[in-house]
């Protein structure tokens, strides 16, 4: 009877090892070991277990813990507690993010702005109509070149409108942004993260991660002002005194959310250096025209109308189209570095090609249908306000994230996510964490670090050659000592043998 069982268990092992980990939370599979191995597998598991509790308690009850720990090669728990319990993610949330985009768009996606015309192209190269940038949910628009190898994606379409035979543009530029509903700050984003350059603004239409560079410098006894990337044709209302004698600054730099103009205040002294501030723009699509306006001036074009942002005109004869780098590079980008402006726009996107109007709404939807489908992940285990984790409404288990991992090394994709994540000890945000242990160059996982969260998820092969699949989420204001923890159970897993 015991032994048709256990054929029975293996058989369905091969057949769905996600829902073998949903059905069969802790599983014993040495059911044939001699009763000394079996005694020494369950004390190795018992001690782990110990480890683990041990490291947790560093809290000391100042917060929430939910781990949960899988052998992929063994296909059972090693350890669990509150695996079925919501919390809120921060960006392992990235996760979920990539497994979405890259799930529906595969590994060689790409998304591809437009840029067209309106109106009458006369034989002299003067449009009698407007030129229509569409956005696509390009999270590299603006930004400097792909491997900074060649010209900027903004200068690569001025380049493709003179190519085009366009010298002169009599209409507007048109900035379309309607590929995602609007809805720039995604609920759940707290007030004061909204000056942050982690927490941008989310349009179809982006640039440069829709922050800027306001540069202020004293020149002929004015205050002179410009921006990085370059920029032209934007409001600027420029108000700075300079101070002779002086080598000091004071100024402000605000903007009008409605009509996207910029204030700047204060005052710079004559013997000052360049002083540089960051600006969040609260109106992604005028700053992508004003520059695109820039890069075809720098084309010689001239361009003689305004700038307004709108609807694209269906009748429009496209000019060019723009692809983003490939998905693979985009992933890499958000996971390495933690880039939410790239989690938000690659979670937008699934919304917009696959679900209603690119909203929030509509990613998660789909996200739910996927982890359910293919990773056998409940729908009500996770909830994504937002693609990057940065949302107080996001919620997940740490059983879904183990199941999501799971499916990653079946899914073809799955070798794109896992060389996405930082390497312990090595690389981007685990660079400086558990080095010089037994988990550097060897455990590859995302962080997520908020003031109230502290999480990681990822792959480490044990050193018994297990490969193992965790989740670690601290929810509470501990978050230090919860990252310290994190790392000891890190090296704990990365050292585990049976």
């Amino acid at each position: 009877m015991i032994r048709s069982c256990a054929t029975a268990v293996i058989a369905a092992m091969v057949a769905a090892p996600s829902a073998v980990l949903a059905q069969f939370p802790v599983r014993n599979f040495d059911v044939f070991a001699a009763p000394a191995a079996m005694a020494r597998r369950e004390a190795a598991r018992a001690e782990l277990g110990v480890q683990i509790r041990t490291a947790i308690a560093r809290t000391k009850n100042a917060g929430t813990w939910g781990v949960m720990v899988v052998s992929l090669t063994g296909k059972d728990t090693l350890f669990g507690t509150n695996a079925d319990r919501l919390l809120l993610p921060a960006s392992t949330m990235k996760l979920y993010t990539a497994a979405l985009a890259l799930e529906h768009f595969g590994p060689n996606g790409r998304f591809e702005t437009q840029l067209s015309r309106t109106g009458t192209l006369r034989t002299d190269g003067t449009l009698d109509g407007d030129l229509v940038l569409r956005g696509a949910g390009d999270p590299t628009l603006g930004g400097p070149a792909p491997r900074n190898d060649g010209p900027s994606p903004i200068a690569r379409l001025a380049r493709s409108v003179a190519d085009a035979g366009i010298t002169q543009v009599n209409g507007a530029l048109v900035g379309d942004a309607t590929g995602f509903a609007d809805g720039k700050v995604p609920d759940g984003w707290r007030r004061r993260y909204l000056h942050a350059s982690y927490a941008a603004r989310v349009s179809a239409l982006s640039f440069n991660e829709n922050q800027i560079m306001v540069l202020v410098h004293p020149e002929a006894g004015k205050a002179a002002v410009h921006f990085r990337p370059a920029v032209s044709g934007i409001d600027v209302v420029n108000t700075v005194r300079v101070v002779a004698g002086s080598r000091g600054a004071r100024i402000q730099v605000l903007q009008d959310s409605a009509i996207g103009r910029i204030r700047i205040t204060g005052w710079i002294g004559a013997m000052s250096r360049e002083r540089d501030y960051k600006l969040v723009v609260e109106n992604p699509e005028l700053f992508a025209l004003g520059a695109l306006r820039s890069a075809l001036i720098a084309e010689g074009i001239k361009v003689n109308g305004p700038m307004r942002v709108g609807a694209s005109n269906e009748a429009a004869t496209l000019v060019t189209t723009l692809a983003s780098p490939p998905m693979t590079e985009l992933v890499a980008e958000m996971n390495g570095e933690s880039n939410n402006h790239f989690a938000e726009l690659l979670f937008r996107n699934v919304g917009r090609m696959y679900g209603d109007g690119g909203t929030a709404e509509a990613s998660n939807s789909l996200l739910r249908d996927f982890l359910q489908a293919k990773a056998q992940v409940e729908r009500e285990a996770v909830f994504a306000a937002d693609g990057s984790g940065l949302s107080t409404l996001d919620r997940v288990t740490p059983r879904s994230m183990v199941h999501l991992l799971d499916y990653a090394k079946q899914a073809s994709w799955g070798t794109v996510l896992e060389n996405s994540l930082p390497v312990a000890g090595k690389t981007e945000t685990l660079a400086r964490r558990m080095r010089r242990t037994i988990a550097a160059g060897n455990l590859r996982a995302k962080t997520g670090t908020t003031n109230d969260v502290t999480s990681l998820g990822g792959y480490v092969t044990a050193a018994n050659g297990e490969e193992l699949a965790f989740a670690l989420i601290y929810n509470g204001r501990s978050r230090w000592i919860a990252r310290d923890a994190i790392d000891k159970i890190g090296v704990t897993l990365a050292g585990f043998s049976r």
